[in-house]
């Protein structure tokens, strides 16, 4: 739940004192020295101090104020440069310094060595002030925080009768959502979204062919708020520009949920289906009497990628959980990749698990078993770039990734489909059929890999969102513009195609994640294993020095950045862009981090800070859609693990063998579970149970269980071939198990 509190600022002071001895970059002569500053929240661009020329020993003694919110984590970064204008400027020293560590009314001097062994060091002081002319508005959840907007309203206009329509102008207001626009004089009218509470202005440029450019700032602090301010451009070209604003206060509601508790549609949908599971179970398990409210479990289906074999295994086992009448006792389903093929299928008729699933297994054979020349043929690929074209002209960034899409749905539908995922709302109206999350996994697009950073994005009918910062939208807004949690530009919503072709994106591999895969799965999961059980959970850095490149680094950098660019990479508009983190942020526990992740402790380099998304199949780093059901906000009982690894079963002993011998959080599956879900520091993995009464091993199927954490979830694996008949309990009573086979 989201909590607004007006906060007052703080005056954050940086001076640049000096630096002492400076290794120079330059060949003949000592280093030109300057400082750059960034501090994105209070500051949009990065400040400079002046260059001081020829000096390894430069003293600048420039100082750099900053209106900052003590609730909000402010790491101002300073760099060094060696200023060099032929080669380009090279970097010296990187420093990033923790605001939230001084006090109001503190002082501090901090001397920042460059090495352990070497004299080279930078000074510089920090203090901190309380202001009172300045209060905000501040709505977070503990992780994210959204601040409040300004909306700028321009107007351009000619005087007089003479027009000049070659005129063109140039409006930026430094850190708007919108950034530089540009037309012609008269053409329109300009909006720009900025936080409230930064001192901004804004610029305008006029370009004449003939003339030189003229400029025109206005302090955006100068205008009074709601009333129409009108303004002569000064401009020695006839005829005059008038300049028509208006400054106006922001919407108060955000448009992006803040939260970590499923939405208000899912609570109300699974009060509905737990009245279809009650009666499910009660004819199932041939019960006396009817199930209590806390005696009816949440059971998930846990299905895996897989391509074509995911999707027609999915088919198949759902059918067999339907024959068995066990499929109704189902409240959640999670696919990933091809899987996820399978359930946009399925979710295109709103009763389909109360209907023989017969026809559509027959129609799904249909497709598969078809021709595929066709969809490369001429007139496909001219719908292709037609569809494609349309899509940027709406707004939608361009990539491959969408032509991919287009591709996908033509193998697998006869005709395009225009089916979008909040449609499938209406199959879940009165709770008839369970609730499907697809999953997919955020990354960078470049200079890193998958493995050291992935964070998990879950889509349903209702919502998609980024567990990780409790961030969620409605799903017919993914794709849309959005600024510090406020729609800014809503798109049509896309069709499903186009995220089927997110969740199964296929190309957004880098060399680096090729390589790891290259070998075999089972010794690159041990091996990847072993090596986090020397990494501990990263802290928030006070202080953090970077040494200056050298050239090995150089080098090393250039084939980094080889093997992590994804030149395929998908892109979608980021709907947490603008969001600031809170200053206990990394504490919270619902923000869950990956042991190898190098970035969760530094805040200015995260996904907030990006302005799109870099959405990819959740195959590239585990071939799992387990944890959207892992969070503790669910209370999901039991997961039914459907498994269609090409390398065979999957083994949830040899998952208990891997864990076990590492840390709890190196567990891949157990990685990406937060809060209560996860064993305690020092815990064992779950340990793999073999019982009959607890883990149905007359059939051999797989239970992991954690008996110390009664509300943890149960996982059973069920590969192709197996499925668990009724009489089965788990952990809410006697099992009776019997063995089978699908088909």
């Amino acid at each position: 739940m989201a909590l607004a509190e007006v906060s007052r600022t703080c005056l954050f002071t940086v001076r640049v004192l000096q630096a002492h001895r400076l290794p120079s970059k330059d060949l003949v002569t000592p280093s030109d020295c300057y400082v750059t500053l960034w501090l994105p929240t209070a500051c949009s661009h990065r400040l400079q101090t002046r260059t001081v020329k020829n000096s390894s020993s430069p003293i600048w003694n420039q100082s750099f104020h900053f209106r900052i919110h003590r609730q909000l984590k402010n790491v101002v970064e300073l760099k060094v440069f060696d200023q060099d204008l032929v080669t380009g400027d090279d970097p010296i020293l990187s420093v990033l310094f923790d605001a939230g560590t001084l006090r109001a009314g503190e002082f501090r001097c901090e001397s920042f060595s460059l090495s352990p062994q070497g004299e080279g060091r930078l000074e510089v002081e920090f203090r901190l002030q309380s202001l009172a002319d300045c209060a905000e508005q501040l709505v977070s959840n503990v992780i994210l925080v959204a601040r409040e907007l300004s909306c700028l309203h321009v107007q351009l206009e000619e005087t007089g009768d003479q027009k000049r329509s070659e005129r063109r102008v140039q409006l930026v207001v430094p850190g708007s959502f919108e950034g530089l626009q540009e037309a012609s004089v008269g053409t329109g009218s300009f909006h720009f979204h900025c936080p409230a509470c930064w001192e901004q202005e804004l610029r305008l440029h006029l370009q004449v062919d003939d003339a030189p450019e003229e400029q025109l700032k206005v302090p955006l602090s100068a205008l009074p708020s709601g009333q129409l301010v009108r303004l002569l451009f000064p401009t020695s070209q006839e005829p005059l520009m008038r300049v028509e604003l208006k400054k106006e206060e922001g919407p108060k509601e955000l448009a992006v949920r803040l939260g970590f508790v499923p939405c208000a549609e899912e609570q109300a949908f699974l009060s509905m289906r737990k009245q279809v599971v009650a009666a499910a179970l009660k004819q199932a398990l041939q019960l006396d009497g009817d199930l209590q409210e806390d005696e009816i479990p949440v059971v998930a289906v846990m299905a895996t990628g897989g391509g074509i074999r995911a999707m027609t295994s999915l088919y198949g086992q759902l059918a067999a959980l339907k024959e068995l009448g066990l499929l109704d006792c189902v409240s959640y389903i999670t696919g990933a990749s091809g899987s996820t093929w399978a359930l946009a299928n399925l979710y295109e008729d709103p009763e389909w698990s109360q209907k023989d699933l017969a026809r559509p297994t027959e129609l799904l054979k249909t497709q598969v078993t078809k021709s595929k020349l066709g969809v490369l043929a001429p007139s496909q690929l001219q719908r292709y770039r037609q569809e494609l074209a349309e899509r940027a002209r709406l707004g939608y960034p361009s990539c491959f990734t969408n032509l991919w899409a287009l591709i996908n749905e033509a193998l697998l539908h006869d005709e395009p489909h225009d089916c979008k995922l909040s449609d499938q709302r209406e199959a879940l109206s009165h709770g008839q059929n369970p609730l499907p999350i697809y999953c997919a996994l955020n990354t960078k697009g470049q200079s890193l890999t998958t493995f050291e950073f992935g964070e998990w994005c879950e889509f349903t009918p209702y919502e998609v969102g980024l567990p990780k910062y409790g961030a969620f939208i409605p799903s017919e807004l993914f794709g849309s513009e959005f600024f510090m949690g406020q729609l800014m530009k809503r798109l049509p919503e896309s069709r499903i195609c186009f995220l089927e072709g997110i969740w199964s994106n296929l190309y957004a591999a880098n060399l680096q994640d090729s390589l790891y895969w290259a070998s075999e799965p089972s010794q690159f999961w041990d091996r990847w294993a072993r090596n986090q059980d020397s990494l501990d959970k990263e802290q928030v850095p006070l202080l953090k020095v970077e040494a200056p490149p050298s050239t090995a680094g150089r080098i090393a950098e250039f084939f980094a950045d080889l093997l992590t660019r994804r030149p395929l990479a998908q892109a979608t508009h980021n709907f947490l862009h603008g969001f600031h983190f809170h200053q206990d942020y990394f504490q919270h526990p619902h923000f869950s981090t990956w042991k190898a992740t190098t970035l969760d402790g530094l805040p200015n380099q995260l996904t907030p800070t990006e302005p799109h998304l870099c959405l990819l199949d959740v195959g590239y780093l585990i071939n799992t859609s387990c944890p959207p059901l892992l969070q503790p906000t669910r209370d999901v009982d039991l997961i039914l693990s459907l498994d269609y690894n090409l390398h065979g079963a999957f083994q949830l002993q040899g998952h208990q063998g891997t864990c076990s011998a590492d840390s709890p959080s190196a567990c891949p599956a157990a990685a990406a579970a937060p809060g209560p879900v996860l064993p305690e520091a020092g815990d064992p993995v779950p340990a793999h149970h073999s019982q009959p009464r607890r883990a149905a091993a007359a059939s051999g199927v797989p239970c992991l269980l954690r008996p110390h954490q009664p509300r943890s979830p149960c996982c059973a694996a069920l590969s192709s071939g197996q499925r668990l008949l009724p009489g089965v309990l788990g952990p809410w009573g006697p099992a009776d198990t019997r063995g089978g086979s699908l088909g």
